[in-house]
């Protein structure tokens, strides 16, 4: 069967019709004016690295927020010493109660403005709790011992300078209490500081906004139970501070040490027992929002 042929119109509309090409894909050219974002050699300010100026930034924090604290209780327990009517032998309610007040409150409002800069530590019993639960880094805890106990030695010197008379703010054995007496009792009033610190700050709950406060609370039960017996030192810092301020060391100023140490050990094992058996199954649902 022929074809018929094609009018010339036919022929003209196939010449106009764009002929079909196969399709292809636009390659992206680089801009030729496009720059790369800077990288600078060195970190901000002169630092060699951002953890060299974290480790400052920890430092300043933990000296800072010490200072603040001691300085204030310090201030605060020369005034309630000052008190000429609790002369007599025995415990004084109301003194003890100022004391443990101006350490409660000082280190609530310290810890409320210096947690989110170093963790607001401000003690390094403290701090041995938060390093044995790897909640800080070994270089980080060092670096926060020194500046708390620079601190300490600061606050206590600065308290001495700016009060008239002798420092009353020292920690001393006190109630017929005996050495080893003192030691368990610094050691069961750290325990209180440092597992409040571990269940309220190193546990993420809906309660950790509130860890500060807590944190003041605890030590200010601390100090209601220890001063009378020992001072209620529960912070190295806070006992060598005034001790070297005073130029004066007792014999037994060991247990200042040594008891919050096991404090912090304490605290921290009853905080891994806990962890170890997953204690948040036994009562679940604390952290569910309500209606």
């Amino acid at each position: 069967m022929s074809q018929e042929p094609k009018s010339e119109r036919e022929e003209q509309t196939l010449r106009d019709e764009p002929q079909s090409r196969p399709e292809q894909t636009e390659v992206p050219t680089p801009q030729a004016d496009y720059d790369a974002p800077f990288v600078p050699e060195y970190a901000r300010y002169g630092f060699g690295s951002d953890a060299v100026r974290n480790h400052f930034i920890a430092a300043m924090g933990e000296f800072c927020g010490t200072f603040i604290f001691l300085w204030c209780a310090f201030v605060i327990a020369q005034i309630a010493n000052e008190d000429t009517a609790v002369a007599s032998p025995g415990s004084h309610p109301s003194q003890l109660i100022m004391i443990s007040f101006g350490f409660g409150f000082s280190v609530m409002f310290s810890v409320f403005c210096f947690f989110r800069v170093s963790g607001g530590n401000l003690n390094p019993a403290v701090t041995l709790a938060l390093l044995l639960a790897r909640a800080i880094p070994p270089v980080r805890a060092v670096i926060m011992w020194i500046a708390q106990m620079v601190a300490g030695m600061a606050a206590a010197g600065a308290a001495s300078a700016m009060t008239p008379g002798e420092i009353k703010f020292a920690n001393a054995l006190g109630g017929g209490c005996s050495k080893s007496r003192g030691l368990f009792i610094e050691m069961f009033g750290t325990t209180i500081l440092c597992l409040t610190v571990l269940m309220m700050a190193v546990e993420k709950h809906r309660a950790t906004p509130m860890a500060p406060m807590a944190i003041g609370i605890s030590l200010f039960i601390g100090h209601l139970v220890c001063v009378y017996y020992t001072g209620a030192g529960l912070n190295p810092a806070r006992s060598f501070g005034p001790a070297v301020a005073a130029r004066s060391f007792p014999v037994y100023h060991w247990i200042y040490w040594v008891g919050p140490a096991l404090g912090a050990l304490c605290a921290f094992s009853i905080w891994k027992i806990l962890k170890i058996l997953d204690y948040t199954t036994c009562n679940p649902g604390q952290d569910d929002d309500y209606v």
